[in-house]
Order: C-alpha cells, then structure tokens, then sequence
C-alpha cells in the first residue's frame, strides 16, 4: 500500500527548488527562512536560499553618503533579472518605490511589529537615560525624534549589523542603540530590548516591519503562486506609506517616517518630515519637524499617501529635506 507521506515528499522532490535570492547577514537569512517555510507550506514547492552580497553590505560609509536608495536591493534585483535565481525577498523598507518594469511586488506577508526599539546600558529606560548619553542610530529618521523627544542625548551616526550595534552599547562606546523591533524579534533577540517607542512618539519608516517578495513579471505562475503569501491590510497599509514617501521625492534615508493602520474598509495614515541635521550635531540641536494624519477608504491607499503629502509639502516639507521647494 503506497504511504501518502512519501508520495508527497516524491512530488516534491521531482519538482525542481525555487531559488530565493537574500542577502549573506543573519537577520536577512532568518526573515528568507521565514519567506522560504511559507512558500513551501502555500504551494508545496521547495525553496533554497541564494546569498547574494550587496553594496550596502559591503561599504563602511553611512547611508547617506552612499545613496541609501537601493543600496540593499539593486544585487538582488540584478540576480532576478538575470535569471540567476526566482524571487528576492527585502525588507519592505528598503526597497525603492520605483521597480523595473520587469519585476512585480508578488507579494507583502503579515507584518511584524512596527515600533522601534531602545536597547540601553544597565537595561535603562530611555527616560532614564542620563543628559548628554551618546544614542546610536544609523537613520536620519530616528536621529531627528530622537532629538524632538530629548535635545539633551547626543546622537552618534552607527552602521552595522545587530552584533555590531548591540556591541557599541555593551563594550560601552555607546549608552544606547535604537534598533527596529521586527529586526530583533525575527533573530530571537526581542528580550534584549530595554524599551519600546510608540509610533506616537517616533514614527517607523514607511514599510518597516513589513517583507517584500519580488520576482519576475513574465513568471505568471510563480507571481499566481506567491499571491498565496499577501496579507491584504498589510498591503493597504504599505502602498500608503510607500506612495506618501515617493510623492515626497524621498529615498529610504530620508528623514521621512510614515505609518498607516488598516482596517476593513478604512486606512488611517500618519506622516512626519523632520529637518536634516549635520550627523556631528551634538546634543542641544532640535529640528524643524511636520506631523499629520488623513484618513481615506483602505481601497485607495496610494491616493491617500500621495494627498498626504502633498499637504506636507504644501507646509514646507521639501524644505525641511533640504530641497527646493
């Protein structure tokens, strides 16, 4: 009598992997695991990850310096093009809102938590951090709340993975790390966290704790399959907040944080552009910043994110970036 169990693996075995493109560091091969079980389990089709070195991977300089805009993404997007693997999975905030034609956002799972994080010396509070604690952050997003919650912190420019960051505060060159929840949670290492920042207090970047799995447009039945994977609030949420930031004209390293809520058929949407500040600013330095919200049917997210920020740049938000208005 033939078992089921081994019919399927037989199947399984005779349908060739998809190959998954992500990047070499830990916390990218923990979130294409992720991608990768999810995939299985939704079509059946067994999947190997492909690790692919980008050049936000390699180069020391800050985000800033070298573009921010794609610097995680454009390898991966090369290898798709070039055939060398089947999809790519991103973090959703790093990803450009301009894609080439030939590849598709197949799909955008359930989200993880949005909130950033604080991971501080002796397990502090961020409100107990002593006047003049030396903050790490790579974005200049965080950087500015930062500074809107506490001019008094000093906040130092960091690069590097979780190790690294993590590393600073315990070796003691810094007192803090601000780190995304999502990042920690999906490494095992949520409990590491010394405190949690409310989205009122500093709004995540546009598509954080959210995955992006691209693939080729012409793969029809791969992009059919991986449809399987989209969380539809999720989806709303992020094609507001990622239409508010390219209306913006604003690349993953701008001081733009954005964050949309969605429910059945309502999505509310909430924005912030903070002014730039010189990375050696030392503590005492504020910045000029704009917050506002708008709420539309969760059917037209993309109008709402753009509509948004039009009213924000209207108020001066192009300014703010350090660009003509």
């Amino acid at each position: 009598m033939t078992n089921p169990a081994q019919t399927t693996k037989a199947l399984r075995l005779a349908v060739p992997a998809l190959r998954l493109g992500t990047r070499r560091s830990a916390l990218a091969l923990a979130q294409s695991g992720l991608v990768a079980e999810a995939v299985t389990a939704k079509t059946g089709r067994p999947v190997e990850l492909v690790e692919i070195t980008t050049f936000g991977d390699v180069s020391k300089a800050a985000l800033t310096q070298i573009g921010g805009t794609g610097v995680f993404v454009n390898a991966l997007r090369d290898a798709l093009l070039a055939d060398e693997v089947d999809l790519a999975v991103h973090s959703l905030k790093d990803l450009p809102t301009a894609a080439p034609a030939d590849l598709v956002l197949a799909a955008v799972p359930e989200r993880d938590d949005v909130r950033d994080v604080l991971v501080a010396r002796d397990r502090l509070k961020f409100a107990d951090l002593p006047p003049g604690s030396r903050i790490g952050t790579g974005a200049p997003r965080r950087a500015a709340q930062l500074r809107l919650l506490r001019a008094d912190l000093e906040i130092v420019p960091v690069r590097g993975n979780v190790d690294t960051r993590v590393g600073f505060v315990t070796k003691g060159t810094l007192d803090a790390v601000v780190l995304a929840y999502a990042g920690l949670n999906r490494l095992g290492r949520i409990g590491e966290a010394t405190d949690y920042f409310d989205p009122s207090a500093i709004l995540p970047a546009p598509g954080q704790g959210a995955l992006a799995v691209e693939c080729r447009a012409a793969d029809v039945e791969l992009v059919a399959e991986l449809a399987a994977l989209d969380h539809g609030p999720t989806r709303a949420a992020v094609d507001a907040e990622r239409a508010l930031l390219a209306a913006l004209e604003a690349g993953c390293s701008a001081p733009v944080g954005g964050y949309a809520v969605a429910s059945a058929r309502e999505l509310q949407l909430t924005g912030t552009v903070a002014e730039v500040v010189s990375e050696d600013a030392g503590s005492g330095a504020v910045p000029r910043s704009i917050r506002m919200s708008a709420t539309g049917p969760v059917n037209e997210a993309a109008r709402l994110g753009r509509e948004l920020a039009a009213r924000m740049l209207d108020q001066g938000a192009a300014g703010l970036m350090g660009k003509q208005p």
